[in-house]
């Protein structure tokens, strides 16, 4: 644990004490360079003209609030640490549900995919764009809407799609760009390389947690199987 004049008075006090063993008592480094400094100013001031102690007061209190600064933000970074990993173990419990996520591609493998348009104001005329990676686009006609949130579904079947993954865009009268909602299972939670926390969801692909919108709760196979999975470990 990082010591400073805060956490640890007695070797605050000791610091300006020239026998003191800045090693033993748990003083930092920061700490130990400010004393030396401070030693060899006092010993090399000016007799005739010594400098001011108010000087000194105020680098220790300079020193005092580095030192508090630095185990600030060393307590913020340690309570991101430990909300990223509630964050983490909540999001872990609802693995098997079945969520909404804003999404701007969708992944088709010939199942149908359901979804939800949100309009700001009425469309008169809705079409929804999917391009492949081929840059071919496929319409699906979504019709005259009202605003707000409606329902789609896409059946990769039908529109005669192959596997694979699709942006999408949704074109209406009204011009606006509105936003697209996916309907897909929770598949997995993990940390990123750097940290973050990613989700990967059937039919959108790895996302961040703030890409959802709505959790559905789990279908009647998922309970079933954890409940058989709790009763074999019982």
């Amino acid at each position: 644990m990082e010591t400073n004049f805060f956490t640890n008075p007695a070797s605050a006090a000791g610091a300006g004490t020239a026998g003191s063993t800045p090693a033993a008592n748990g003083t930092s480094e920061t700490q130990q360079m400010f004393t030396k400094l401070l030693v060899a100013q006092i010993q090399n001031q000016d007799p005739l003209s010594p400098s001011d102690p108010s000087q000194f007061v105020q680098q220790l209190t300079q020193l005092s609030q580095t030192e508090a600064m630095q185990s600030l933000a060393s307590l913020t970074s340690n309570n991101a640490g430990i909300l990223q990993s509630m964050q983490v173990l909540g999001l872990g419990a609802q693995v098997g549900s079945d969520v909404m996520a804003s999404a701007t591609a969708v992944q088709l493998d010939g199942a149908k995919v359901g979804g939800a348009v949100t309009l700001g104001s009425n469309s008169s005329k809705t079409t929804m764009v999917l391009t492949g990676t081929d840059g071919v686009a496929h319409e699906l006609a979504l019709g005259p809407l009202a605003a707000g949130s409606t329902p789609f579904s896409i059946d990769p079947t039908a529109m005669g799609l192959p596997a694979g993954s699709y942006k999408m865009q949704v074109v209406t009268s009204s011009g606006e760009n509105p936003p697209v909602d996916i309907a897909g299972r929770l598949n997995s939670v993990r940390l990123g390389s750097n940290g973050s926390i990613v989700l990967n969801i059937a039919n959108v692909g790895e996302v961040a947690p703030s890409a959802i919108t709505a959790f559905n709760g789990k279908t009647n196979s998922t309970a079933v199987a954890a409940a058989g999975v709790a009763n074999t470990s019982l």
